[in-house]
């Protein structure tokens, strides 16, 4: 029986890797390279087996940049990160189904959470329970899923060499001509990406979602409040609240400042600290937000300048019109 190394003791060893049908390429010929231990994972620093492959004629060498656990926890491809069931950012995924990232970012205890947890992913395909997820978000979710494979995402890089115009190669280059794009697009890293957080791709998608259900954030930055019609009959300032909260995972309930509600008009306004919480609510209830079954339509306020000197009745009639 071969001797333990007890500095091995935690890093992972694995026979194929978890990726997305996009990472894998077309090829129905694949062969793909092992190396036991060969780097450490980008999100828990633990060393793990790492695969090395080309997904298809004129694309470039991709590899697995996370461990397995890791990719198990949040249901993703361990190449690019993005969700195996919806191929979206994570980010988008979680607010959504309005779940809260538990994985720890710090360096400390990263490593220790998920050698912990490694024991528990053995026979589940992750730890996501998305059959509590609002129907609205599901909505959301089917709306922007990718369901076909993009293979355009494995092109070769860009040539340094010849955005500077030294480039000799010609033809015969293996990467791509073209000059580089500086957006905030090309400022991702893969823990944002992994944890959901300041995600520009996932931004992107959000924020252009939100727009095409009629959510586009207004011009005037004081605008810090959306305005929910068709309630629940049965529902209350401090339910409404304890929804909102829940529904955002990603907004401190701090960040709430207060919760509006007009019980004769089945509505009510939710008045966040800052515009950035704001913009985020606007984003997670694209679809509407679910209460007791009901699903709740979701409106930018107006300006104060724009609304009668009068009653909040009058108010709510005006926002509604």
């Amino acid at each position: 029986m071969p001797k333990l190394d007890i500095n091995k003791a935690g890093w992972e060893q694995s026979d194929f890797p978890i990726l997305c049908e996009t990472c894998l390429g077309d090829n129905a010929f694949v062969r793909m390279s092992k190396q036991e231990y060969g780097r450490s994972c980008g999100t828990c620093a633990r060393p793990f087996t790492v695969f090395r492959w080309n997904p298809g004629t004129g694309m470039r060498y991709k590899t697995t940049v996370i461990c397995q656990t890791c990719a198990k926890i949040k249901n993703v491809c361990q190449t690019c990160l993005l969700d195996l069931e919806y191929g979206l950012p994570t980010q988008v995924r979680d607010t959504a189904l309005a779940l809260d990232n538990e994985a720890p970012t710090s360096e400390i205890n990263r490593e220790y959470y998920a050698q912990n947890l490694e024991g528990k992913l053995e026979g589940n395909k992750s730890l996501l329970d998305s059959g509590r997820a609002s129907s609205a978000g599901k909505e959301m979710l089917k709306q922007l899923a990718r369901t076909d494979p993009y293979y355009k995402r494995n092109r070769p890089h860009l040539c340094s060499f010849y955005a500077k115009g030294e480039c000799k190669r010609g033809s015969e280059c293996p990467y791509r001509h073209e000059m580089p794009v500086n957006n905030e697009l090309s400022k991702q890293n893969i823990q944002d990406r992994y944890h959901g957080r300041n995600d520009p791709v996932a931004k992107k998608i959000m924020t252009s979602h939100a727009a095409n259900m009629g959510l586009q954030p207004p011009e005037d930055e004081s605008i810090t409040s959306l305005f929910l019609t068709s309630l629940p009959t049965a529902a209350t300032e401090e339910s409404i609240r304890t929804r909102v909260a829940k529904s955002l995972p990603a907004v401190p309930p701090s960040q709430i400042k207060s919760v509006v509600h007009v019980a004769k008009s089945r509505c009510a306004f939710v008045n966040f600290k800052d515009r950035q919480s704001a913009e985020l609510a606007a984003q997670a209830w694209a679809n509407g937000l679910d209460m007791d079954g009901d699903i709740v339509n979701a409106k930018w306020g107006r300006s104060k300048a724009s609304k009668p000197k009068s009653s909040l009745t009058a108010a709510v009639q005006e926002v509604t019109a």
